[in-house]
């Protein structure tokens, strides 16, 4: 007796006397080519049906050829005839002028050009023959039947015989759910190792689980969209836009109100066209009414439940002996992959001939990196490969598109530095030797280290203005208020998006409960709202899963901190011995070396530390036993981003506001850590090393990521498909379905790694960027890349990936929104505790006697007496013949000698004075900002105010159509019986 899917028995048993739900019948003719004939084990009682067509190698067209290029290089394959003498243009001049050659030996000339002209034809014709092919193998061998997704395994000689046991029962549970298979066996595959299983899901299996799964399909033309478009919509379409698509490649699309689909409503007019006020859902064609990308996805929900042992299915339950993943996972099957639908590179113009295909359509305008400054296609991105892919690109788009105004913000800001770098008093009063950059400092570490002069840090101090100046204060409060607007912003459009693509409900009434859920969790229980028996999870095995988790995540954060503090220590120990090292060109670098180093290894342990903590998270949230995959998801993204937020941030925040603080004064050092002296600051302060960690990490991850994103699936795609091209049989297609297994495929966690970067990003532009103003340009630069780079991954470089539905971006906006809340206390503190901007303003308006900054340098510098050194402070080499008798030094810092108490340094009253100013200062920041944030929260709308005009006018017509629907059901009930 056959099982219902995973998930799927309630609704099975809630419909078993529907005659509409019964399986689909199938064709009932042996498949002759499978098994393959070298499998010696006895499988004929799990003889698969399969649709016509047998073996036959030739069913579909075969082509002399050469081996075609590599999956992702097609583009490259005209070159390389070029370059042999050939040319594979469909357009040949047929015309072309003699060479010189000919002219004198016209005989043999003409003769030439007729052989090319032979062999430009015959290559023509076999590039059309060979694209006739593949398209050919986007089907069944019937050619009418869409093959909607494709299971390859490689058997081998000696194969397990479990596997293929598995393979037989999973695949004859697939058919007993209505589906429709056919076989490939490797003699037919260009590799000759790799066997097919092609899936087809037939009308009425489609229908039962798009009814199941609330799919939500046309109900009628939106007739609402053009009368709500404002005037200022009307006159902006009116002024040409060089980054708009072009509407004779990409025309517009009919827009639809949409209802869940229901079959008792949708018979009523197949295959006529559709009229206002009659029928209840827009069916032109059966072919045509679903997508490919919702075809695939019904499809996958049925391989993700269905069993593959014949065990009782209570022990299938705890063994969890379901679903298509398990089976790929254990490599009974080696891929699992839904259809690309064609190539993506044609030898065509898409404004002449039109697309290819959907892939050949989005490579042209949207991965192409030529258009890099063009709009996204992205209700074709959605249509091709589902709505969560389509979100993720809809909002990196809209993100990089606010990136903009903060960059030209930010980088008016470093001009405005730049420009007046020359103008800044303290930095110059610090490279005058003469006067002020003459004076001897104290040493910067215990004994390795000698006095120096004030003027050796000129460059350093210089440096620092470019960061730390009175628009880069502008800049933090503008980005904060940016930050507001980006959260709000993302709101209204996410809203719209929601609506347009029919996701607003999903994770409330369509979303479906995890497999794995359904099959590991053995406590049930009536849910009271649908008032149906359902897997239950008790509170207290939650609170010890949580709890469990918990205390683990606390252990690896604390991991993480200790690799941080271990570079920490290295930047101690590196600038002592640099400070101490006897070429000048090395000490009075010293700080910019060891900065710049630990930076860089830094990026390298947290790009180590990424790749381990990344399968704790996994263990972690496989433990906890969520219900939905947007519960699991959001789970998983949670830790992981908490592991990052340290690994990524921990040293930057430890530069930003620890490293010079607690540090003591000369004669009195700070040594608790490790009975250490703590590294100092310069006298310029430490924001320009904090300029250079947030740059080396920022950049540099960056870099890396957008080079492992373009080479290494490009080079797995090389490795996988050469032993596929050395195959240069004319009897075989180098199908769709080997294409596509040669490519690879999309990370098990999906878009979490695209998001991740980005969300960590935003950290960068937001949290630090009081001390990097260059940071929302860099990442302008980056995301525009980014969005070619991950459209031409998707596009021609990966598997096609499952058309997975999604409401939003999950909890990855919850955590912007916390990045926000703290990128405002960060700069605040930044700004008042980092910088100099409070103590030059306090100096500037309560103690300069000209209100300028003139002698800010020394009233930011405190005299210290050598003879109150400690004896491991003493220098070893206090080079008498430059500094000479040293009887005193200056250090950072504002304290004064007690003349009652000759030796004892305390704090001057300016300190205190700057210290109030920095705390009102973050006081009165956070405060503004906060209230201009409420501000525009309360201005801007969550939804736009023609998006829920629509929604009412959408559900009135659901309601409408019900009634309707009742309607008709009562009349053809009252024909019923009086016929």
């Amino acid at each position: 007796m056959s099982r219902a899917p995973i998930g799927f028995e309630l609704q099975e048993e809630g419909n078993r006397g529907d005659p509409a739900l019964i399986n689909v019948t199938q064709i009932n003719v042996n498949y002759p080519g499978y098994p393959p004939p070298n499998n010696q084990t006895d499988l004929s009682r799990f003889e698969i049906e399969v649709a016509p067509g047998g073996s036959d190698p030739h069913l579909y067209p075969s082509v002399s050829e050469k081996s075609p290029a590599p999956i992702g290089f097609e583009g490259q394959v005209q070159d390389e005839l070029k370059e042999n003498g050939e040319d594979n243009s469909v357009t040949v001049n047929m015309d072309s002028p003699q060479t010189e050659e000919a002219d004198e030996e016209e005989e043999g000339g003409d003769l030439m050009e007729k052989e090319k002209k032979e062999e430009e034809a015959k290559l023509i014709d076999r590039l059309t023959q060979q694209m006739i092919n593949e398209k050919a193998t986007l089907f069944f061998r019937d050619g009418k039947k869409k093959i909607d997704y494709v299971l390859a395994y490689e058997p081998g000689d000696n194969e397990d015989v479990k596997k293929q046991q598995r393979r037989k029962t999973f695949e004859k549970n697939l058919i007993e759910e209505g589906l429709e298979l056919e076989h490939e066996g490797k003699e037919s595959s260009k590799n000759g190792k790799t066997c097919f299983t092609k899936v087809h899901i037939p009308w009425e299996t489609l229908t039962r689980y798009a009814e199941l799964l609330n799919v939500k399909m046309p109900l009628a033309e939106n007739d609402m969209e053009t009368q709500l478009e404002s005037c200022f919509e009307n006159c902006w379409k009116m002024f040409p836009s060089p980054f708009e698509l072009d509407e004779d490649v990409l025309p517009t699309e009919t827009n639809y109100f949409t209802a869940p689909f229901n079959r008792s409503r949708m018979d009523q007019y197949i295959g006529v066209e559709y009229k206002k006020g009659e029928g209840q859902f827009v069916i032109k064609d059966k072919d045509t009414f679903f997508t490919n990308a919702q075809r695939s996805k019904i499809c996958y929900e049925i391989l993700s439940r269905a069993h593959f042992t014949e065990m009782d299915e209570e022990e299938d339950r705890v063994n969890k002996k379901f679903g298509v993943r398990k089976l790929v996972d254990n490599q009974t099957y080696n891929a699992a992959y839904p259809l690309h639908d064609g190539r993506y590179h044609s030898d065509h113009s898409l404004l002449t001939v039109g697309k290819d295909s959907d892939r050949h359509l989005l490579y042209e305008l949207w991965a192409r990196p030529g258009m890099w400054y063009k709009y996204q296609p992205l209700d074709q991105i959605r249509s091709y490969f589902g709505e969560k892919i389509g979100i993720y690109f809809t909002w990196l788009g809209y993100y990089t598109t606010m990136l903009i105004p903060a960059a030209v913000t930010g980088l008016i800001a470093f001009i405005y530095g730049l420009a007046t770098i020359m103008d800044d008093v303290p930095s110059s009063e610090i490279c005058d030797n003469a006067t002020i950059g003459n004076y001897t400092m104290c040493p910067m570490c215990d004994q390795r280290c000698s006095y120096w002069r004030l003027s050796d840090s000129c460059m350093y101090s210089r440096a620092t203005y470019l960061f730390d100046n009175h628009a880069t204060v502008a800049f933090a409060i503008v980005m904060a208020l940016w930050a507001s607007f980006f959260h709000e912003f993302w709101k209204r459009k996410q809203a719209e998006i929601e609506y347009e693509w029919d996701v607003a409900d999903f994770e409330d009434g369509e979303e479906t409960v995890r497999p794995e859920y359904e099959a590991g969790v053995k406590r049930r229980r009536t849910n009271p709202v649908t008032n149906r028996d359902e897997p239950y999870v008790p509170q207290w095995s939650k609170c010890f899963r949580y709890f469990t988790s918990f205390s683990v995540l606390v252990f690896f954060l604390a991991l993480v901190l200790a690799a941080v503090f271990s570079v920490i220590l290295y930047r101690i120990v590196m600038s002592a011995i640099l400070y101490g090292n006897s070429e000048s060109l090395i000490k009075t670098r010293a700080s910019f070396i060891s900065s710049i180093s630990a930076a860089c290894i830094n990026l390298v342990i947290i790009l180590i530390l990424n790749q381990f903590y990344q399968r704790v998270a996994y263990v972690l949230t496989e433990m906890e036993q969520h219900r939905t995959l947007t519960e699991w998801e959001d789970a998983f993204t949670f830790k992981m981003f908490l592991f990052q937020f340290v690994n990524f941030y921990s040293s930057i925040f430890y530069i930003a506001f620890f490293k010079g603080k607690f540090v003591g004064r000369p004669g009195d050092y700070n040594r608790s850590l490790l009975d250490k002296r703590q590294e100092e600051c310069d006298p310029s302060g430490c924001l320009i090393e904090l300029c250079i960690q947030l740059g080396i990490v920022m950049v540099g991850k960056q870099i890396i990521n957008n080079v492992k994103e373009i080479l290494i699936p490009k080079l797995m795609v090389w490795f996988r498909s050469r032993q596929s091209l050395k195959e240069t049989s004319e009897e075989k297609v180098y199908s769709r379905w080997e294409q596509d297994y040669n490519l690879a495929s999309m990370p098990a966690l999906g878009l979490f790694d695209e998001y991740l970067e980005m969300v960590i990003q935003y950290g960068f532009v937001t949290i630090f960027v009081a001390a990097f103003p260059l940071a929302p340009l860099f990442a302008l630069i980056n995301n525009i890349i980014e969005i070619r780079v991950d459209a031409y991954k998707f596009t021609t470089q990966w598997k096609r990936p499952l058309a997975e539905r999604a409401q939003d971006i999950g909890i990855w906006f919850g955590i912007l929104r916390g990045i926000s809340a703290i990128a405002v206390i960060s700069n605040a503190a930044i700004i008042a505790f980092t910088s100099e901007f409070i103590p030059k303003l306090v100096y500037q308006y309560g103690y300069s006697p000209d209100q300028t900054l003139s002698g800010y340098t020394q009233f930011s510098l405190s005299n210290f007496k050598v003879q109150y050194f400690a004896r491991e402070s003493v220098p070893d080499d206090k080079k008498m013949d430059i500094f000479g008798n040293v009887t005193q030094c200056r250090f950072r810092g504002y304290f004064e000698e007690d003349s009652s108490n000759p030796g004892q340094y305390d704090f001057t009253m300016a300190f205190w004075h700057i210290l109030a100013a920095k705390l009102a200062f973050v006081v009165i920041f956070e405060n503004l900002v906060v209230f201009c944030t409420w501000l525009v929260m309360y201005l801007v709308p969550d939804m736009p105010y023609k998006v829920k005009l629509q929604m009412l006018r959408e559900n009135f017509l659901s309601k409408e159509a019900l009634f309707n629907a009742e309607t008709i059901q009562k009349q053809r009930e009252r024909s019923a019986s009086n016929n």
